[in-house]
């Protein structure tokens, strides 16, 4: 949960409800704004990975994010078992500057954390780094494309 009068909270996502509603926020970011082909926005990795999602005082989805950890993980961390791979990061448009995409990042390091990892690997879309630096990330590694848009590797111990 987020402390002091935030008007949202995040939290792992839990039952169908709160999934269908992390696949919403994905859906309307990464498909609708982004123009991702719906067919690789969703993955085989949906099903094992931990999802958090941020809800407003309503109960309406503000935005998600997902840890993939293990062999989920393992291709974006270099083999690295004890680095967990943050991903697919959304905050819908009218929720965007609230703290929202911060408080996603933090809820998933808890999360990685309670799993006993050691670190968090992203891809980050490069007009985001600064975010993710502001958050602690190191950019490493080249530019790389990822859905026809750059990106560069991040990591951030825990």
């Amino acid at each position: 949960m987020t402390s002091g009068p935030a008007p949202y909270s995040t939290r792992r996502a839990v039952g169908d409800s709160d999934l269908a509603a992390c696949f919403q926020v994905r859906k309307d970011v990464f498909v609708g704004e982004q123009q991702v082909p719906e067919e690789i926005e969703y993955d085989a990795h949906d099903a094992s990975a931990v999802h958090v999602l941020a809800v407003a005082a309503d109960g309406s989805a503000l935005g998600t994010g997902r840890l993939l950890h293990g062999a989920a993980a393992a291709d974006r961390t270099g083999d690295d078992l004890t680095v967990g791979s943050l991903g697919r990061l959304a905050v819908i448009s009218g929720a965007r500057g609230l703290g929202v995409g911060a408080a996603l990042v933090r809820a998933i390091e808890q999360e990685a954390r309670a799993l006993g990892l050691a670190g968090v690997d992203l891809h980050a879309q490069t007009h985001a780094l600064g975010f993710y630096e502001r958050l602690g990330y190191v950019a490493y590694g080249p530019e790389l494309l990822d859905a026809g848009m750059p990106h560069r590797a991040m990591r951030r111990a825990l």
